[in-house]
């Protein structure tokens, strides 16, 4: 069987039943991190998994409903980051498809990877809309002190990001993949045939 191209986007049954899902774990993530008041958001687990079932356009579609969805239902700031799950769901499905989360050590080296995309792609929007701020008490606390000895806004942003996103995305690639190794394998052979219905190859 020729293996499809990763950026197949497969709109099957089987994907379009995983969207709505992986929103709902990914809504269930942040809300439950936001009422445990835990210093990460756990709000990508949905997405990476989507990603590694349906591959990096699916991921990328599941980040940013999910960003719309909880920024109409809850948090309107949500809205701004909705590039940022757009981006962790495209990067997990290359390292999927390229395998680089075939195993839980490389599971953990995919998480620091995301994590740092994740800082890149938010340290600019927390500057420009939040003056460098995550929202995150550990992280904030961070900011203000680089910022006192530093005096350097970038640098103070970057580090916020760093200290939460990296450890938040190490979290949920192992949580995801976890998940995914403990599929049926007749859901996973769900997202590897070669019914495509569109693609963007």
């Amino acid at each position: 069987m020729k293996k499809q191209s990763m950026w197949s986007l497969r709109l099957s049954t089987a994907s379009l039943v995983l969207i709505p899902v992986a929103v709902g774990v990914n809504y269930i993530g942040k809300l439950l991190a936001g009422l445990l008041k835990l210093p990460l958001w756990l709000d990508s687990i949905g997405t990476v998994l989507a990603a590694m079932l349906g591959g990096p356009i699916v991921g990328a579609l599941a980040g940013a409903i999910n960003n719309i969805i909880y920024g109409l239902t809850a948090d309107p700031i949500s809205f701004v980051y909705a590039i940022t799950s757009v981006a962790i769901g495209l990067v997990t499905g290359i390292l999927f498809y390229r395998g680089y989360i075939s195993s839980w050590g490389k599971a953990l080296g995919a998480g620091i990877i995301i994590g740092l995309v994740a800082t890149v792609v938010s340290t600019p929007l927390n500057i420009g809309f939040w003056g460098g701020q995550t929202g995150n008490v550990w992280g904030d606390a961070l900011f203000a002190a680089v910022l006192a000895n530093t005096d350097s806004t970038w640098l103070a942003s970057l580090l916020d990001e760093v200290v939460v996103d990296v450890p938040d995305k190490l979290l949920v690639v192992l949580i995801s993949y976890g998940i995914f190794m403990g599929l049926p394998k007749n859901i996973v052979q769900l997202y590897n045939q070669n019914d495509k219905v569109e693609t963007l190859d």
